[in-house]
């Protein structure tokens, strides 16, 4: 039996598969698998790899529920100690996975690692979806070091240390198999984005580490399946924030963190109505109409020791620290101009 499964969720990635397949195949240890598991894609994802990786297990979901569900449906099917979820547009380089691994085997409490992610088209610069490793704020905005919404650094080895963070990116995630399912996997009412927060922080609120350690460096293409622009990522990201809230904020918390919410997001969505975005406009208040409409049904899923998540929270607000005393670098521990 393989110790890991490496499971890029592919829909629709022929041109990706063909671009970082080789190197991939190249750059793991012996003690390494790696699988497709295609979620029902109407390209010739399937007959491109049965044609020139045929050694190469593929696991085909029915449909396409998204990056929770497809990796949900597929983990059901590999027994391996350990996990990696690869997005499709990664490209990896050597030695990318010992380093990881190694660290998780140094200590039980370490559920979860990402490696370094630096950006494929700006090499020398990190990237939007993880950086070297991703924090939440009090009021619930993700960022990483290396990254503060739209400013990225240049990767000049400031963030190299291996330390403990919030989350880790679902593009490049290592996570140890056992604590995958006693957590219920990714939560398939996300569909996609900032599914692998809400699995992190239930991951803190079970006693769970999360580290980052770049020792292990990949280069993300990003944006693959939905564009920056697209109306219906908008949608995801602020629901679904709207939802990582709910289910894992201790309960004297909510009240005081929706009504300081409320008004920052109807403000975002007139910055985008101002930048000429209608649908981004629109989507700020369809995702607020779908989060009250399932209030009930995800504040059902409430579970952990919230307190021990709320703890690893940044207790600051990243728009004060950002936008009004202009510091927009972190370096896991302060923010700095």
């Amino acid at each position: 039996m393989k110790k890991l499964a490496i499971v890029i969720l592919n829909w629709n990635g022929q041109h990706y598969l063909e671009k970082f397949l080789p190197a991939l195949l190249q750059n793991i240890p012996e003690y390494a698998e790696v699988i497709i598991a295609d979620n029902n894609s109407t390209d010739n994802s399937i007959s491109f790899l049965e044609s020139n990786y045929p050694p190469l297990r593929i696991i085909q979901n029915g449909i396409n529920g998204g990056f929770s569900k497809g990796y949900n449906d597929a983990f059901k099917q590999i027994n391996t100690p350990y996990y990696c979820l690869l997005n499709s547009d990664i490209e990896v380089t050597p030695n990318w996975v010992e380093p990881i691994i190694e660290l998780m085997e140094a200590n039980e409490n370490i559920a979860v690692v990402q490696p370094k992610i630096l950006s494929f088209y700006e090499k020398e610069k990190f990237e939007y979806a993880g950086a070297s490793g991703g924090f939440v704020d009090k009021l619930g905005y993700p960022f990483c070091r290396g990254r503060i919404f739209e400013t990225l650094e240049d990767d000049k080895g400031q963030h190299d240390t291996p330390i403990e963070i919030f989350w880790a990116t679902g593009a490049a995630m290592f996570v140890k198999s056992d604590i995958y399912h006693q957590l219920g996997g990714l939560d398939e009412d996300f569909f996609a984005h900032m599914e692998e927060i809400d699995f992190c922080w239930r991951v803190k609120n079970a006693g769970g580490k999360i580290m980052v350690n770049p020792k292990s460096t990949v280069y993300h293409v990003g944006g693959g399946t939905l564009p920056k622009s697209n109306s219906f990522k908008t949608f995801l990201n602020f629901r679904n924030n709207l939802f990582l809230l709910l289910k894992n904020l201790p309960a004297k918390r909510l009240l005081p963190t929706f009504i300081a919410r409320f008004p920052l997001d109807i403000l975002a969505s007139f910055i985008f109505l101002l930048k000429g975005n209608t649908q981004d406009f629109t989507a700020v208040y369809k995702a607020w109409r779908a989060f009250l409409k399932n209030y009930k049904k995800m504040k059902k899923k409430r579970n952990g020791d919230f307190d021990k998540g709320y703890q690893a929270l940044i207790k600051t607000s990243i728009l004060f620290q950002y936008h009004l005393k202009q510091k927009k670098y972190f370096n896991g521990e302060t923010f700095h101009n």
